[in-house]
């Protein structure tokens, strides 16, 4: 019989939201297509260190598991990615594990998104069908602009791309890419487009889109391959379109 074979975990823990962070080992039994939530799991059943001391169990967030919810997100090997579609086999071992610090830690590897879901909040990342629009038949929208809202309508809002960009942290009010492309996703939507003038301007204030630095850093991170500098781009344009407008309707 072969003998079994371990797969190392090195994982940055912490104990609280304003505690240290440290970091402990783990072994976990290696299995073919195994991933690092599987292994997680793996380690929430039995958590012993490598030099065997039974500890609290690692801390995570995970929902669907099916690479949609974008709750799984943490930075493997040093990369933001889905926990649930990251395999052991294609991964460097010891496999290292942390949060993603863009965001504040509650606990381990579990985060505090609240930043990003304030950011969609300001940029009114939703469309108004309360009955108060007289649109009767509903707009239609063409080809090409069905096909980019469907792209990007793919974003979990993981926050990849946020840990991923080097204007997004401390150091900047910047609210990051995936706000900004809901905006140019909502803005192309037939009736979205009656906000559009209130998300342009928004995006005009501190934090907004000239705080981005075109990195392309988003591009790469991004689990669902959304053209993120493409679309913030065209957003760009309009941002500018509409400040000229505000110049000559003043």
């Amino acid at each position: 019989m072969a003998e079994q074979k371990f797969v190392t975990f090195v994982i940055e823990r912490q104990d609280g939201p304003d505690s240290k962070p440290y970091t402990q080992e783990f072994d976990v039994p290696y299995r073919p297509s195994l991933n690092v939530v599987a292994a997680l799991m793996e380690i929430q059943k039995n958590p012993v260190t490598r030099d065997g001391k039974k500890v609290a169990p690692v801390v995570w967030e995970c929902n669907c598991l099916e690479k949609v919810c974008g709750a799984c997100m943490m930075v493997i090997n040093g990369k933001a990615q889905q926990a649930c579609c990251a395999l052991i086999d294609n991964l460097k071992w010891p496999i290292h594990l942390a949060p993603a610090r863009t965001f504040p830690v509650i606990r381990d590897l579990l985060i505090d998104r609240t930043v990003m879901f304030e950011s969609l909040k300001r940029i009114q990342g939703w469309i108004n069908v309360d009955g108060t629009w007289k649109v009767h038949e509903a707009p239609r929208q063409n080809p090409y602009t069905a096909a980019t809202a469907y792209e990007i309508s793919h974003c979990m809002t993981c926050g990849c791309c946020l840990e991923a960009c080097p204007n997004v942290g401390p150091q900047s009010d910047f609210i990051g890419p995936a706000p900004l492309a809901q905006a140019y996703l909502f803005n192309i939507n037939p009736t979205g487009q009656y906000d559009e003038e209130q998300r342009l301007n928004v995006l005009m204030e501190k934090g907004g889109i000239t705080s981005c630095g075109n990195s392309q850093n988003c591009v790469e991170a991004c689990p669902k391959g959304i053209k993120l500098t493409t679309y913030i781009a065209q957003l760009n344009r309009d941002v500018n379109k509409q400040a000229l407008r505000n110049i000559f309707n003043h």
